[in-house]
């Protein structure tokens, strides 16, 4: 509980940071959204990007291990408008791979397929009532690694494609000043996880679907909040919160996943890349699991 405090008040502090600092960003965001309004029907936009990391050593007193990795990309809106209704779609994938000197195996940075759907109805001011759905998954073969008796690196599988898959939606409410900025609350959530059978464990340890079982049924309270602002001319900050918590069973371990990503453009199509990943949900991992990516990053927006 208290590192979903912990994260939830640096969202808030993000958030109301940038409102008190960056009036003319809220200004701009104001002048967007009367554009979203008048600009009714499909709009879409896209962007793939190729992040790339290395690192060579050679005779480095300090020691050092060879290693190359890189991250494809694909981050793309489907949004529709149309006097009252508003319909937003993102889908994200994102796929890594790493190589070390020392080591025989191709490691995985990053494995993301998601999509996230929200559609509104316009009610007073900023507020819609909506309804979401979301899917989370990854696309490969995932492994846990050690090392055998004559210290051998080994690996086993422990997640697979499609395995595991969370589905959430449900009814809710929406508060959205742009679609830079917005909050999504949904009291009456079902949230469904699938698994391959294969792979379960005892006492539900796997992902806490019970062993022999493919599927994990949850009712809770689902919140998602998003947030880009722009720090300097050529920074881009991008903040996504998502919170869950069931009510059926342990109410007060609140799930969490909190992505920060932060550009830098150099030129149309080269840029830096900061990204940062923590996640809470003791059903995966009595603890938090975090991940950070930085490197140059290969641009291409349609």
């Amino acid at each position: 509980m208290k590192n979903t405090l912990t994260i939830f008040v640096l969202f808030l502090s993000t958030f109301l940071f940038a409102q008190e600092t960056h009036e003319t960003e809220a200004i701009k965001a104001a002048v967007k959204t009367q554009t979203d309004t008048i600009s009714m029907g499909w709009n879409s936009k896209g962007k793939v990007s190729f992040l790339f990391n290395q690192a060579a050593f050679s005779n480095w007193a300090a020691g050092g291990e060879n290693s190359i990795s890189g991250t494809l990309g694909l981050n793309y809106n489907i949004n529709y408008h149309r006097e009252n209704w508003d319909w937003d779609n993102r889908i994200i994938v994102a796929y890594g791979l790493t190589q070390t000197k020392n080591s025989e195996f191709v490691k995985k940075t990053d494995d993301r397929f998601e999509v996230n759907s929200v559609i509104g109805k316009k009610g007073k001011n900023n507020w819609f009532y909506s309804g979401f759905f979301n899917l989370r998954t990854q696309i490969t073969k995932g492994y846990r690694y050690d090392t055998d008796e004559n210290g051998k690196e080994i690996r086993m599988e422990n997640t697979n494609s499609f395995s595991p898959a969370y589905a959430s939606f449900g009814p809710g409410v929406l508060w959205k000043k742009s679609d830079d900025c917005k909050f999504n609350i949904a009291p009456g959530t079902s949230k469904v996880t699938i698994v391959d059978s294969d792979l379960t464990l005892p006492n539900e340890e796997y992902f806490g679907v019970p062993e022999g079982e493919s599927l994990r049924y949850e009712l809770g309270m689902y919140a998602s909040g998003y947030y880009k602002l722009t720090l300097l001319d050529n920074i881009v900050m991008e903040n996504i919160l998502n919170v869950y918590a069931n009510y059926l069973e342990k109410p007060e371990n609140v799930d969490i996943d909190y992505n920060v990503n932060i550009v830098m453009t150099i030129n149309e199509y080269f840029s830096t890349t900061v990204n940062f990943q923590t996640i809470y949900d003791d059903n995966a991992f009595n603890g938090l699991q975090t991940r950070e990516v930085l490197g140059l990053g290969v641009n291409y927006a349609f």
